[in-house]
């Protein structure tokens, strides 16, 4: 989306505001990323009662992947091209009915924190950042990925286990071609309004994130945690 109107863009830089503490402040840096993905096609697949739940520290997404069967397919609501995107970014195919990948985060991985505001008008506006140090400056070039979850409790919804349902995604590469400006020389940030689904409840919503290298590997990782206002 390249372009929102003013007033939309002054209502998420307001919504940030008054929910800042939804952001991964506090949160320890999960030690794997585990995608799950699944055809539209596989009710079975979301509701498999072999399905375990995650170890700790380990950030589980789970991405529907589109059917050529459209809408007809049963899990269509919940599918995302976006899915299709992280398939190619990681070399696979578009699995028949499920697939799942584990990617460690490095043991010593740089500093990162996403961050979500309030919804509003279908719309959250999100963020990723990464501080710049001269110590220990980001190998350039890299590539972060935020990406908007429901949380599905385990027992509802048909799944035995709690799911991060993936509603949208977004990626910034940063490739260092170019001069850094001095904002990005103390850090390296992107921030944009993000769609929230026709069927996504807002409560459950929230943001991860993670940072690849060139060759793929995930140097940090984060997710959002919306604290309690007094």
């Amino acid at each position: 989306m390249k372009h929102l109107p003013f007033l939309l863009l002054t209502a998420f830089a307001a919504a940030a505001q008054a929910q800042s503490s939804c952001a991964s402040d506090g949160q320890r840096t999960p030690v794997a990323l585990v995608e799950r993905f699944t055809s539209a096609d596989c009710e079975n697949c979301w509701s498999d009662t072999t399905a375990r739940p995650a170890p700790p520290r380990t950030l589980v997404l789970d991405w529907i992947v589109p059917s050529p069967r459209g809408d007809e397919a049963p899990l269509s609501a919940a599918a995302t091209r976006d899915a299709n995107d992280r398939l190619a970014a990681l070399h696979r195919n578009a699995p028949t009915t499920s697939h799942t990948t584990q990617t460690p985060v490095a043991k010593r991985p740089y500093r990162m924190r996403v961050a979500h505001g309030l919804p509003f008008n279908g719309y959250i506006g999100a963020s990723m950042e990464l501080p710049q140090s001269e110590v220990r400056p980001v190998p350039l070039p890299v590539t972060g990925w935020l990406v908007l979850v429901e949380t599905i409790a385990a027992g509802t919804e048909g799944t035995p286990v709690e799911r991060n349902l993936v509603r949208n995604s977004l990626t910034r590469t940063w490739n260092g071609h170019n001069q850094l400006s001095k904002d990005e020389q103390k850090r390296l940030w992107e921030s944009r309004p993000m769609g929230l689904g026709a069927t996504a409840q807002p409560e459950r919503l929230r943001v991860v994130g993670w940072v690849e290298d060139a060759q793929g590997r995930i140097i940090t990782a984060a997710q959002s945690r919306c604290a309690e206002l007094p």
